[in-house]
C-alpha cells in the first residue's frame, strides 16, 4: 500500500512516497542521464592537410609526390577532443576513397548520425555508422580513432587500455627503399642503419620490368646481407605466372616477405601461390573488410596479414582482423597507409595489445613527410616507434602549423 507526502508549500496531496531504495535508483538514473549529456557529441570538423615528403615515394600504381591528411576534430559537450585521421595513398588510384570523398562523406553523411550521440559509448556510435554506411573504412578508422582519443583523455588511460591493455611499449618499424635506384637505395638503407632507425626494408617493385625488378632487390640484399631484413611489396602488379616464377627466384635469394604479387581478385591464385612460394606471401589489399580475412584465412591464401585501421575500419575492426589470423595461424604485420602521426599512433595503440607480431610494422609514415601538424612527433629511436602512455593517443596539435598547412586556410 502506498504512502503519500504533502508538500511543504501546499496542503494537497502530491505523490506517492519513494522508498530509500528506489530514491537511489532514481538518483543513479539522473545521473547516468547527464553523464550521458556531459559526453554527447556536439560537433565534428574536417580539415585537409597536404604535407610534402622528403622524396618521391613510388608505388606500383602512383608516384606520391606529396600526402593528404584528413584531419578529424571530434568535440563533446564536456569539453573534450578527439583526434583521427583518414589517410589515402594516391588519390583514387589505391581504393575507393579520396581525402575529398573522405571530407564531404564525413561532413555530409557521419556527422548528422553522431550529432547528441553519447561519445563515450564508442560501440554504440561506430554501430550506428555500420548500419546505416557502407564501406567508407578510411573514414570510419578517423572517426573511431577520434572517439577512442576523447574518451582515453576522459578517463585519463592510454588509447591501448581502451583496447585491452598494452604488452609492450615500442614497436620495430621497416622502412620503404623506393627511389627505384638501386645505388640509391643501398645508400638510404645503409643510413638508416648507422643512425638505428631501422634494419626491417620493404621495396616497391612490380611498376617496372619484372627482371630488372628481381635483380635491383637481390642486389640490394646482397649489400645488406644478415645485417638487415629485406622484403618486397608488389601491390598486386603481377599475373600469376609472373609472380610464380618470381617468388622462387625472391625466395631463394633471401627475400624474407613478399606482399600482395597478384590482384586481390585472384584468391584462387594466391592460394596456389602461397603453397609453392618459398618466401611467405602477405595479403594486403586482399584484405578490404574483417570478413575477407575471413576468407583468406579459410582458404589459406596467405601466411601472413597486413593489419591496416584505415582498412578495417578502425583500431578496433583491425583487431578482430588480427584474431581471426591468430586463430587460424596467420603472421601479423601492422601496416600502414602512409598517415601522418595522428594515424600512426592511432594504429600503433592497437598494435601494442597484440599477444604476437611476428613480422613486425611499417609505421614510418611520419618520417616521409618534411612537414608536421603535431607539436611533438613521434618518437622513432633504437629501430622502434616508441609510444607514451599519455591519455588518449598521447598528442596535440600544433595549431600554428595547422593553419598555415591546411588546404582551405585564408
Amino acid at each position: 500500500m502506498n504512502t503519500f507526502k504533502v508538500s511543504s508549500q501546499t496542503n494537497s496531496i502530491l505523490e506517492p512516497r519513494k522508498k530509500p531504495y528506489e530514491n537511489r535508483r532514481h538518483n543513479f538514473k539522473n545521473l547516468m542521464g547527464m553523464e550521458m549529456l556531459s559526453s554527447a557529441i556536439e560537433s565534428i570538423e574536417t580539415i585537409i592537410v597536404d604535407l610534402p615528403t622528403i622524396r618521391p615515394h613510388k608505388l606500383a600504381m602512383h608516384t606520391m609526390q606529396h600526402q593528404t591528411l584528413v584531419l578529424i576534430r571530434l568535440r563533446c559537450a564536456d569539453g573534450i577532443e578527439g583526434l583521427g585521421e583518414a589517410t589515402t595513398i594516391g588519390g583514387l588510384a589505391y581504393g575507393n576513397e579520396s581525402p575529398d570523398s573522405i571530407k564531404t562523406n564525413i561532413d555530409r553523411f557521419f556527422t548528422p548520425l553522431l550529432l547528441g550521440h553519447d561519445g563515450a559509448n564508442i560501440n554504440a556510435a561506430m554501430q550506428r555508422l555500420e548500419r546505416s554506411i557502407r564501406g567508407n573504412t578510411f573514414a570510419k578508422s578517423g572517426i573511431e580513432s577520434a572517439l577512442l582519443d576523447a574518451h582515453g583523455k576522459r578517463l585519463g588511460l592510454p588509447v591501448s587500455e581502451l583496447l585491452g591493455g598494452r604488452v609492450r611499449d615500442a614497436l620495430p618499424v621497416a622502412w620503404t627503399l623506393a627511389s627505384g635506384d638501386t645505388a640509391k637505395d643501398i645508400a638510404e638503407a645503409e643510413k638508416m642503419l648507422d643512425l638505428r632507425r631501422h634494419r626491417i626494408f620493404k621495396l616497391k617493385i612490380g611498376a617496372g620490368e619484372v627482371d630488372r625488378d628481381l635483380a635491383h632487390v637481390i642486389a640490394i640484399k646482397k649489400a645488406l646481407g644478415d645485417r638487415a631484413s629485406v622484403r618486397v611489396d608488389v601491390n598486386q602488379a603481377w599475373d600469376e605466372a609472373v609472380a610464380v616464377r618470381a617468388c622462387r627466384v625472391l625466395g631463394s635469394n633471401g627475400i624474407d616477405l613478399i606482399e600482395q604479387p597478384i590482384s586481390r581478385n585472384n584468391r584462387a591464385g594466391m592460394v596456389r601461390l602461397n603453397a609453392i612460394s618459398p618466401a611467405p606471401i602477405m595479403a594486403d589489399e586482399s584484405i578490404e573488410c574483417v570478413e575477407d580475412a575471413f576468407n583468406l584465412a579459410r582458404e589459406g591464401a596467405a601466411s601472413v596479414f597486413a593489419l591496416k585501421i584505415a582498412k578495417n575500419g578502425g583500431p578496433r575492426a583491425v583487431l578482430r582482423t588480427a584474431a581471426i589470423a591468430e586463430a587460424a595461424g596467420i603472421g601479423l604485420y601492422g601496416g600502414t597507409m602512409l598517415e601522418g602521426g595522428i594515424g600512426t599512433l592511432a594504429s600503433a595503440h592497437a598494435f601494442l595489445t597484440l599477444n604476437t607480431l611476428s613480422w613486425d610494422t611499417e609505421l614510418f609514415g611520419p618520417l616521409l613527410l618534411t612537414e608536421d601538424i603535431l607539436v611533438e612527433p613521434p618518437l622513432y629511436r633504437d629501430f622502434q616507434l616508441h609510444v607514451s602512455r599519455a591519455p588518449g593517443l598521447g598528442l596535440s596539435l600544433d595549431e600554428d602549423r595547422l593553419a598555415f598547412l591546411r588546404r582551405d586556410k585564408a
